[in-house]
């Protein structure tokens, strides 16, 4: 749409059964900005497909001004609503004048890019990161197990920071354990490659899980500062 940063997304199901994970994009008519959600289904059932794709689109309904923290605890009611058991990780990422907020449970993860490189923004929530940070030893599969979920975090194991300026991506951890942030760069550095090209390229070096990528150029005018007539939802999500 005229007006609004570009924005591209993508996901490989990889070797896994089903493709779990779920991106979601909304803007409310009226209200400024584009809301982004990226979920991850934890395990590999149809339970988590419904999970993520429950959360990214509860999280991305949520109003701006209500933040991002607000957008994962409504992805939490909708997920208990559902019923089961099913879960998912999640990142938000909420615009505000000049930049984004950003909150998450899991090791789903948020990036800023300045044309050149991407920087980190968020830690995960993981067993390996942990200890890691308390200097203790961890054993590889400790990466792939989160200390927080959609389902099961508490208000205050919400992770949040912001960003401003420049361009934004939001990964699965099927493409941001598999590629380091050298090809990530390179790979942006074409826009127009953007998300499909992530995601191609994680699952062609050897990536066994799903892999999704939401990547948000940089904006030519304020994110926050844009306000549509009218913008529905555009949400996307592979469950088999």
């Amino acid at each position: 749409m005229a007006g609004y940063p570009r924005w591209h997304t993508a996901s490989a199901q990889g070797p896994r059964e089903r493709n779990a994970d779920a991106v979601s994009a909304y803007a409310v008519a009226g209200a400024p900005g584009i809301t982004f959600a990226l979920a991850d289904g934890v395990g590999d059932d149809p339970g988590a497909g419904r999970a993520a794709q429950t959360a990214a689109a509860a999280a991305a309904r949520t109003p701006v001004q209500s933040g991002p923290v607000a957008a994962i605890l409504n992805a939490q009611r909708a997920l208990r609503e559902l019923g089961g058991t099913g879960d998912a990780v999640l990142v938000v990422a909420m615009p505000f004048p000049g930049g984004y907020r950003i909150a998450r449970v899991g090791d789903s993860r948020a990036y800023a890019w300045d044309g050149t490189m991407i920087r980190k923004l968020t830690t995960d929530h993981t067993l390996a990161e942990y200890f890691r940070a308390r200097h203790q030893p961890y054993s590889p599969r400790m990466e792939h197990m989160v200390t927080t979920s959609v389902r099961t975090t508490k208000p205050d194991e919400i992770s949040t920071t912001e960003v401003v300026g420049g361009g934004l991506l939001l990964t699965s951890d099927g493409v941001h354990k598999v590629l380091p942030p050298a090809t990530i760069d390179e790979i942006l550095a074409d826009p127009a490659r953007g998300a499909a090209a992530l995601v191609e390229t994680a699952i062609t070096l050897g990536g066994t899980d799903n892999a999704t990528a939401l990547f948000v150029e940089q904006p030519q005018v304020d994110v926050a500062a844009i306000v549509t007539e009218r913008f529905p939802s555009a949400a996307w999500s592979s469950v088999a």
